[in-house]
């Protein structure tokens, strides 16, 4: 008999921790998303981590501007960023309050919740593909920068938290590059997913964008 999800809420001091700990430690994990039309939970599959001002793929990079003021704030809260014109993108702060780590939640499974998923993923051929990419992620859960800030370790009502859901076991967890990161940073093996798991994304190299004439 398969156990059910652990349903305990995760302490902050398990984001007070290397982002390159959390990372992986973040697969099985599940997110909580309460909307006015209900609960969203997704199981986590597919991370990519950020080390703020030591990583040129990190928006933290440079130093700390008005769009990435939560990085450096305390771990376990939620840096939502807009990207493309058109996209939201999740990430969970991590590390010692300062570093500006964080993990771009990059794709899972919707366990809860699929068919208020899907009023958002018109264009999903199946559930599978609900949450199959951060963008993707993103809107299934209707996630976008009113959340930025959130604190996903906050008790009480909160529309976003984090479970400690079935952890993945060392045996079923794989890395690689970084999907879409140019120059030096991306040559970091800090993209992690669960092995054959039909929710992770494909990867795909970064591919400089053509200027028009």
């Amino acid at each position: 008999m398969i156990a059910s999800p652990d349903r305990t809420p995760l302490p902050r001091e398990f984001f007070d921790r290397p982002v390159l700990e959390v990372a992986p430690d973040l697969l099985g994990r599940l997110l909580v998303r309460d909307t006015p039309d209900g609960p969203i939970v997704l199981r986590l599959t597919e991370v990519e981590a950020y080390d703020g001002e030591n990583d040129p793929g990190s928006h933290a990079y440079r130093g700390r501007t008005a769009r990435n003021e939560v990085m450096f704030g305390a771990p376990g809260h939620v840096y939502v960023y807009f990207t493309y014109g058109m996209w939201f993108c999740m990430n969970l702060v991590c590390g010692a309050e300062g570093r500006a780590s964080a993990v771009l939640l990059r794709a899972g499974e919707i366990v809860e919740g699929a068919e208020l998923a899907r009023t958002r993923r018109l264009s999903a051929r199946n559930d599978k593909e609900l949450a199959k990419g951060p963008a993707r992620l993103a809107t299934a859960l209707d996630v976008d920068r009113s959340l930025n800030g959130t604190d996903a370790c906050a008790t009480g009502d909160t529309p976003l938290r984090i479970l400690h859901g079935t952890p993945v076991d060392s045996s079923q967890v794989r890395n690689g590059p970084r999907t879409g990161v140019s120059g030096e940073g991306g040559v970091h093996p800090w993209r992690y997913w669960v092995a054959d798991d039909p929710t992770v994304s494909p990867y795909r190299a970064h591919v400089p964008r053509r200027r028009r004439s």
